[in-house]
């Protein structure tokens, strides 16, 4: 198993139905490779015309994005193909959205597991002010640890400690 190699043809991969908290349009997910023992999972997702997923976070793990078809919209700005980005875990991300329709290669922590969702709404905590306390995982469950960003955009210190503890992580990769 020392040096095993997968090759995949991503076309080979059903697109499946792919629900997210807070969505709007159909989107759909190839997963390409899951790491369960590391839980990390390398998929395409699809995003409609007109899909919006709203600002969120995840506390499982950094999240990135590489956009290989169509056009993704992150926080207002217009990216296209060969577009990266990623983000640290507990910080505030999106909301992702697509004028025309996008194919996204992602690589992720698995943020499904029995049952639990790590999908956090951050939108409702930063138009209330509430900086966390409206914060959703999807389920109705409160986020409840400060790392949502208030209406202003500043960090609380703890969402500023734990975006730098994870940044300093996101370049030592998975291993």
């Amino acid at each position: 198993m020392a040096d095993e190699a997968m090759r995949l043809a991503a076309e080979g991969v059903a697109a499946a139905p792919f629900e997210i908290p807070g969505a709007t349009g159909e989107f759909r997910i190839q997963i390409l490779n899951e790491d369960a023992a590391r839980g990390v999972v390398t998929s395409i997702v699809h995003l409609p015309p007109g899909g919006r997923i709203p600002a969120h976070m995840h506390r499982a793990g950094p999240e990135m994005h590489y956009v290989l078809e169509g056009d993704l919209v992150e926080k207002g700005e217009s990216l296209g193909v060969g577009a990266f980005l990623t983000h640290a875990p507990g910080v505030v991300h999106g909301p992702h959205e697509s004028k025309g329709g996008a194919r996204v290669l992602t690589v992720q922590q698995w943020q499904s597991r029995d049952g639990s969702f790590d999908f956090h709404i951050a939108e409702e905590a930063q138009a209330s002010g509430g900086g966390g306390a409206g914060a959703t995982a999807g389920t109705g469950e409160p986020a409840g640890d400060g790392a949502v960003a208030n209406p202003a955009g500043d960090e609380t210190p703890a969402a500023a400690a734990q975006r730098e503890e994870a940044e300093q992580s996101l370049g030592k990769g998975y291993g």
